[in-house]
């Protein structure tokens, strides 16, 4: 895993590099093992230490901050860690100075002091090390650094409280940095740079871009592409959607693919369909973009295209069959309701089991042969099965199901399930081919948002019947 990384840091340690004029880096490495040795610890506290100091002028701060976040860079996965371990342990919170900053505010009554004092704890409670984050943040090419270091620090951090802690510092200072006012909302087009639309391909992480053909279909006039950049990093987007311009709610997302199908016009078009969104940068996971990305676009394609009415997605059920498959091995509820559940699970899991491709099965309702009457016992299961899935599956207050969670939070409601929407080898693995329409019906979407914040989940009387 710490090897697939890699290509991640070669990409940051050009831009830096670009900004950071630090020597041959070669000698960086003999200075400090690219292993970061227990040896060489007392080197990167040296470093650290000199930030902190914060002697000279803001030239030379600069200076220290790129010295050190070089110093990260030529370093290996174990020496990164070790790096970031240090920075975790060593430079967090004093407890001792903050008591004692505590004590002497509890007890002073002169109005000036205690507001010294308070100014003086406020300075106590910012860890150590929070300032070294800050101080990467000036260098131009530091907010991707920071980006970065940030993806590889939560899967270490999943064992080690200390590197948990520092997280939630990187994550505090990313959320100011990132706010919604400072994005830029861009459209993608063909036209785009060649290095914009390399990273398109890259970043796509629901319907994998097979071609450029295939990259260019979904650029066409019938189809949008917007994304979200920040000021410190505009050549790598945060977030982007993918938009088809049709008539009528799609139900398959392999007519919105096919390279094939016929180009409408745009101005003719009554629906808007996003059938994608990605979230690009690891290291921003858990701050929200994806609502105001929604919002925008709907605003944007609202002014630009007049006719369209409709404003829908056809969006993936990813937590769908590990769900189907935990209630499968729930035979023995005491629940009613949950038995006939895990009964009717245990019925499917069963039946599929014995098939050779589900792919093929799932797409085989038609006619009178016994794979097509099986096919269509199987859909009526799964589609009870996915609405009572999408309506009754709860992950404490809110829906299981983490897309359905982002739209119906975004004030939508679930519209439509559809059958053998996406029989990709993904599609079948994460929802047996199903996939659903969230409406986004611009009069109801805060009246749906409040709804859903109280517990209540909007969806259509044809998706709530499938559950009875």
């Amino acid at each position: 895993m710490a090897e697939a990384q890699e290509p991640l840091w070669d990409r940051t340690r050009k831009l830096i590099r670009e900004y950071w004029p630090l020597g041959d880096p070669v000698a960086l490495k003999d200075v400090i093992g690219v292993n970061l040795p227990k040896g060489d610890l007392g080197k990167v506290r040296r470093k650290i230490e000199a930030c902190l100091e914060g002697k000279g002028g803001e030239v030379s701060a600069r200076a220290r901050a790129a010295e050190l976040g070089e110093a990260y860079l030529v370093l290996n996965a174990n020496g990164r860690r070790r790096f970031l371990t240090l920075l975790a342990e060593e430079y967090d919170v004093d407890p001792e100075a903050v008591e004692v900053a505590m004590t002497a505010l509890r007890e002073s009554d002169d109005p000036q002091n205690r507001q010294q004092l308070s100014m003086a704890l406020r300075n106590l409670l910012e860890p150590p090390r929070a300032k070294i984050l800050k101080q990467f943040n000036g260098l131009q090419g530091g907010v991707k650094f920071l980006v970065d270091l940030r993806s590889e620090l939560m899967r270490w951090a999943k064992d080690n409280q200390a590197l948990q802690d520092l997280d939630k510092d990187v994550y505090r200072l990313l959320v100011s940095w990132f706010d919604i006012g400072f994005l830029d909302l861009q459209r993608i087009t063909w036209k785009s740079s060649a290095e914009l639309l390399e990273k398109f391909i890259q970043y796509e992480a629901v319907h994998e871009i097979r071609s450029w053909k295939d990259l260019k279909n979904r650029l066409e006039e019938d189809r949008r592409c917007y994304a979200f950049f920040h000021p410190s990093m505009p050549n790598e987007p945060l977030i982007f959607v993918e938009v088809a311009l049709v008539n009528g709610i799609s139900t398959d997302v392999h007519e919105l693919l096919d390279e094939k199908a016929p180009m409408i016009d745009p101005g003719k078009a009554d629906t808007a369909i996003f059938y994608s969104i990605s979230n690009c940068q690891d290291g921003l996971a858990g701050v929200s973009f994806g609502n105001f990305l929604i919002k925008r676009v709907v605003a944007d394609l609202a002014s630009s295209l007049p006719g369209l009415k409709n404003f829908a997605t056809l969006s993936p059920i990813p937590g769908f069959t590990s769900w189907l498959n935990r209630q499968a091995e729930n035979i023995e509820s005491s629940d009613d309701e949950e038995a006939r559940v895990s009964k009717a699970a245990a019925e499917v899991i069963g039946t599929l089991a014995e098939q050779n491709n589900i792919g093929d099965l799932l797409n085989s309702t038609a006619g009178k042969s016994k794979r097509a009457e099986l096919a269509r016992r199987l859909q009526q299961q799964l589609l009870s099965l996915c609405a009572t899935y999408l309506l009754k599956a709860k992950r404490g207050s809110q829906v299981a199901d983490r897309v359905a969670h982002f739209h119906l939070t975004n004030g939508a409601l679930i519209k439509q399930i559809n059958w053998a929407a996406n029989l990709s080898d993904n599609g079948v693995e994460q929802s047996l081919g199903m996939m659903v329409n969230y409406l986004y019906d611009l009069p109801s979407i805060e009246k749906q948002h409040e709804a859903y914040r109280s517990g209540e989940i909007s969806a259509s009387a044809a998706v709530k019947k499938l559950v009875r």
